[in-house]
């Protein structure tokens, strides 16, 4: 039940603000970190390996975080550790860089940044849940401003890093972060009851469910697909002649579509079913990686391209979060976000990175893109079973929810 009720918007506002300021960070930083280590003369197996850092740390920290959230109840006061251990390592980036010290500083920054978000969203759906279900409307009202925060970060880090350098990689990060840990000291502090009997039910018998392994499978995939965008395209534009500002600018074609899908959602997401959904953006996932590995060099496709994460993210992320609140109790709630994170970000993220830095040294650039299109094609089927998994499921169906994914008035992260 809503501790608050959902028009609290006093309560509810914080969460905007953290949105909009950690992926501001994320905005700059994810787009612009293997550049700046490009500058620090790394090898781009080694920018791979960093780069793997962070989704590695997604396969175990979400989750263990989660369940100490779920354990205890308090979300906030652990998110809020988080950000202020992932400012403090970042201090460590302004000392000499040999590559052994930076991954040490990037791995506890990673342990901890990687757990904000599951933790936020795990508090959040606290106050956007009731008897009916999760408000989705409502959600794609809050996340839009960490995706406008994330489109501002991006374009005024390219414009700065074009006319000044990247040298201050490191300025913005330490500013970015001390942003965020404002923000997470303004979240209210919702206590969730958790027994320990609640705590420690397993999740076990929920994994056991066809529909439930089939969403993480379909996830892995689809996100897997994403990581030559997330890690490598600053990389690929810059190869291909793209200013720093160029780069800037299209990853905010990206985050501008994914604002208004955000803000608009609630008036087409109750057309079709969440299985038809995972399917859409499945489709698309593959007609979006067909034009970065072969016409990225058109600007005007590639500006389409990005256009194209309206679906392959903001949608997919909405039906997602919906699957995880229908599948998981809310005492089960920490660590069901964080096998989303971890399956999602994480393990793919490790096996992308990784295996995009040895394709990317040996074959280019545009190899790790035509790999992407190869993932993105494994995506498709599994997306298309979906909604057989869901009709064999014995839990009960996710369909009457449906009309709530995103609807006025609805409920569905």
């Amino acid at each position: 039940m809503n501790p608050a009720g959902v028009s609290d918007r006093r309560s509810l506002w914080p969460f905007a603000l953290l949105s909009a300021t950690y992926l501001a960070h994320v905005g700059f930083f994810n787009p612009y970190l293997p550049l700046w280590l490009k500058e620090q003369d790394i090898s781009l197996v080694a920018i791979g390996v960093l780069t793997a850092l962070q989704a590695g740390t997604r396969v175990v920290a979400p989750y263990a975080w989660g369940w100490l959230s779920d354990h205890t109840g308090e979300r906030v006061r652990w998110l809020r550790l988080c950000a202020a251990v992932t400012f403090i390592a970042s201090l460590g980036l302004l000392w000499p860089l040999s590559l052994g010290w930076l991954a040490l500083v990037l791995v506890i920054m990673f342990l901890h940044s990687s757990a904000m978000m599951p933790m936020s969203e795990g508090a959040l759906a606290h106050w956007l849940s009731n008897e009916e279900g999760f408000d989705a409307r409502r959600y794609g009202r809050l996340r839009l401003w960490g995706s406008l925060g994330f489109m501002l970060a991006v374009l005024a880090a390219g414009a700065w890093f074009e006319a000044y350098g990247i040298k201050d990689f490191v300025s913005w990060t330490l500013v970015s972060l001390a942003l965020v840990n404002v923000a997470a000291w303004l979240l209210p502090q919702a206590h969730e009851k958790a027994t320990q009997a609640q705590a420690a039910e397993p999740i076990w018998p929920i994994l056991r469910q066809p529909v439930v392994r089939g969403f993480l499978l379909s996830v892995f995939l689809h996100i897997l697909a994403h990581i030559g965008i997330y890690v490598y395209f600053s990389l690929y534009l810059d190869a291909l002649g793209y200013t720093k500002f160029d780069i800037g600018a299209l990853w905010a074609v990206s985050v501008c579509a994914e604002i208004l899908w955000f803000y608009g959602q609630g008036r087409w997401m109750h057309l079709l079913q969440p299985a038809t959904w995972m399917r859409v953006c499945a489709v698309i996932l593959l007609l979006r990686m067909v034009i970065t590995a072969t016409a990225a060099d058109i600007p005007a496709l590639l500006v389409f391209a990005q256009a194209l994460h309206a679906v392959t993210f903001a949608t997919h992320h909405t039906v997602a979060m919906g699957w995880l609140n229908r599948h998981f109790a809310p005492r089960l709630r920490g660590r069901g976000q964080a096998l989303y994170s971890a399956i999602g970000y994480g393990l793919s993220g490790v096996l992308g990175a990784l295996a995009g830095g040895w394709v990317s040294e040996h074959l280019g650039l545009q190899a790790v893109f035509y790999g992407c299109v190869g993932v993105a094609l494994l995506a498709v089927p599994v997306a298309w079973r979906l909604a057989t998994w869901e009709a064999q499921s014995q839990q009960v169906r996710i369909e009457p929810d449906a009309s709530n994914l995103g609807s006025p008035g609805g409920h569905e992260r």
